[in-house]
């Protein structure tokens, strides 16, 4: 048990002692009083018939065989001075008594007729009285009677009521454990409890099973705890839940309070638009966010109290971010305005998406225009007569024969791409060696550089097998080395490179061409793309080889990087897997 709980137990005893002994004291002094006063009365009746004996004596020695006979002390006093004492003789008082003798004789002295009637003095009844019958005794006599049984009650006396308080200390102690274990404790411990649940601790509990009061008490503080209890963990996992949808969710979230200031943000809206939380966060919107679109649609649903829809175009380095802000107000049930909240939607990729269909079909409709044309214009011009020249003729169905072939390599690009796009497209997936691979690809493109006077070199480092589609493969390497070829002026450098790259085979291909500027990389991959278009036109590309590249080298779990400078060169690299895992 601590300190403080035994502490009202430890109080109520020290009071409780405190009482009885007080009154043991006063039931003590009231039976002492009681008794002095019987004994007292007796002995003065007796004193009474003593004095009829004594006063018949004739002389100081008759008064002195009359001492001895009747067991008591007598003291004569004739003038003030003493002729008689057998109280030595006949008591034999220890030195106390006799002091109390000699005082009591002084004070005779002094106060005189004040001890007329007898008194009890110490355990000694003096019974002072005036020799009146006899002529030869004219002085003052003194009995003199020690009380011995008054020693004796009195010890009793406190004896009993020792035992007595003893016993009621107990029973009180007795009692005052019983009433602290049901009352007292209970109480202490139910406002333990209370007091850890205003500090949040809703697990604090206090025991049960006590008596009356206590036991509804506490059983009302243990309720009361497990209702909040299950409260706060309802609560949490609420909280908990929400903020897993607010900062999961992929659109950026704003709460702005009915005076401006912003509650929440939720992780999309920071990832959009940087900073940290506090700069957000107990701020005015207008200082804490800089783009006037947003305040713009802030202050209109103020004025409107109606959802309102902004677009606008968000700046970060090299890239732009098409965001739209759909902002609403917040209304209780009580029809009292809360505040504003904002819903930030990243349309980007959906601008994006529209951008590439335009130029989709712009580019398919130029590429398929020009072969087109070129076939219709050339073939009108046999049909008019150039049929008959036999050198004009050969020209241009070898013109029309070109264009066909050029229209016919398009549409194969576009089919092949399309079937790589399809959900429902899969690999072959082999054993491929890559190093053979790309020595079954070098003969291929080695007469293309030959005829530009281009170096083809080639640093095969390791023999990696790996698992993939070997003719996709074929066809990305065969990809990129064409483009190298294509790109790089003549006497120039074509590099192929084969080395292992942690758990992945790493294939590199570098040349020493016009190289990309750097604003046109990220686009490089798209459909129809073109960086120089008049001489990727007459390099017989279609615009799909990046493309189409690019989805093989991600449907083999890979990844393709691009570095290049304007007029220094581009490096390809592709990373792959040594093991296919299907997704």
């Amino acid at each position: 048990m601590r300190k403080h709980d035994t502490r009202p137990f430890l109080s109520y005893s020290i009071l409780a002692i405190i009482l009885m002994l007080g009154l043991g004291l006063v039931l003590a002094q009231l039976t002492k009083n009681f008794v002095v006063d019987i004994i007292e009365d007796r002995i003065k009746n007796d004193a009474r018939y003593l004095v009829e004996v004594v006063d018949s004596a004739e002389d100081v020695e008759q008064l002195r065989s009359m001492s001895e006979q009747l067991d008591i002390g007598l003291i004569y006093r004739n003038d003030g001075d003493i002729v008689l004492d057998t109280t030595d003789d006949i008591l034999e008082p220890t030195p106390k008594e006799a002091n109390n003798i000699d005082s009591f004789l002084s004070s005779l002295n002094e106060q005189e007729g004040k001890y007329s009637k007898g008194h009890i003095r110490d355990h000694m009844f003096y019974y002072p009285f005036q020799a009146s019958t006899n002529e030869n005794l004219t002085g003052t006599l003194v009995m003199v009677i020690k009380v011995q049984s008054l020693t004796n009650i009195t010890k009793n006396i406190w004896l009993i009521i020792g035992i007595t308080v003893l016993i009621g200390i107990m029973v009180m102690a007795t009692l005052g454990r019983s009433i602290f274990e049901k009352y007292i404790k209970p109480i202490r411990s139910a406002a333990r409890v209370a007091d850890e649940l205003a500090q949040g601790n809703y697990r604090a509990r206090t025991y049960e099973g006590n008596f009356g009061e206590a036991a509804q008490l506490t059983t009302s503080i243990n309720v009361l705890a497990r209702n909040l209890q299950e409260m706060t963990m309802v609560q949490e996992m609420q909280k908990d839940r929400l903020e897993a949808v607010i900062n999961n969710m992929g659109n950026g979230l704003v709460l702005i309070d009915e005076k401006g200031y912003v509650h929440l943000v939720n992780r999309a809206f920071i990832e959009s638009f940087g900073g940290e939380y506090n700069d957000y966060l107990g701020h005015l919107y207008y200082h804490a966010i800089e783009e006037e679109e947003i305040h713009k649609a802030v202050k209109e649903v103020f004025m409107t109290e109606d959802r309102v829809r902004h677009s606008f175009i968000r700046r970060l380095q090299i890239e732009r971010r098409f965001l739209e802000v759909l902002g609403a107000p917040i209304i209780n049930e009580s029809n009292e305005w809360k505040g504003v909240v904002l819903v930030f939607h990243d349309i980007t990729e959906l601008k994006n998406l529209e951008q590439m269909r335009k130029d989709f079909v712009a580019n398919v409709s130029h590429e398929l225009k020009t072969p087109i044309t070129s076939i219709r214009g050339f073939s009108e011009t046999l049909l008019d007569g150039a049929m008959q020249d036999d050198a004009l003729r050969e020209q241009f169905i070898k013109i029309i024969l070109k264009e066909s072939q050029r229209l016919q390599s398009l549409i194969h690009d576009l089919l092949e791409l399309s079937k790589l796009e399809k959900e429902e497209f899969e690999l072959n997936i082999e054993q491929v060696s890559v190093k053979d691979l790309i020595q079954d690809i070098i003969p291929i493109v080695e007469h293309q550089a030959e005829e530009k006077d281009i170096k083809l070199h080639q640093e095969l480092q390791s023999d990696t097998i790996i698992d993939g589609d070997s003719a996709r493969l074929k066809q990305v390497v065969i990809n990129l080395v064409t483009n190298a070829i294509n790109y790089t002026p003549s006497n120039g450098d074509v590099t192929v490179t084969l080395e292992k790259h942690f758990d992945k085979v790493k294939i590199t291909v570098s040349d020493s061409g016009v190289g990309i500027p750097e604003e046109d990389i990220p686009r490089i991959f798209e459909r129809f793309y073109r960086v120089d278009k008049a001489r990727s036109r007459n390099s017989g590309g279609t615009g799909l080889g990046l493309a189409i590249v690019k989805h093989i080298v991600e449907g083999h779990h890979g990844s393709i990087e691009v570095e290049s400078a304007h007029q220094e060169g581009t490096t390809f690299r592709i990373y792959l897997p040594e093991k296919f895992t299907k997704s």
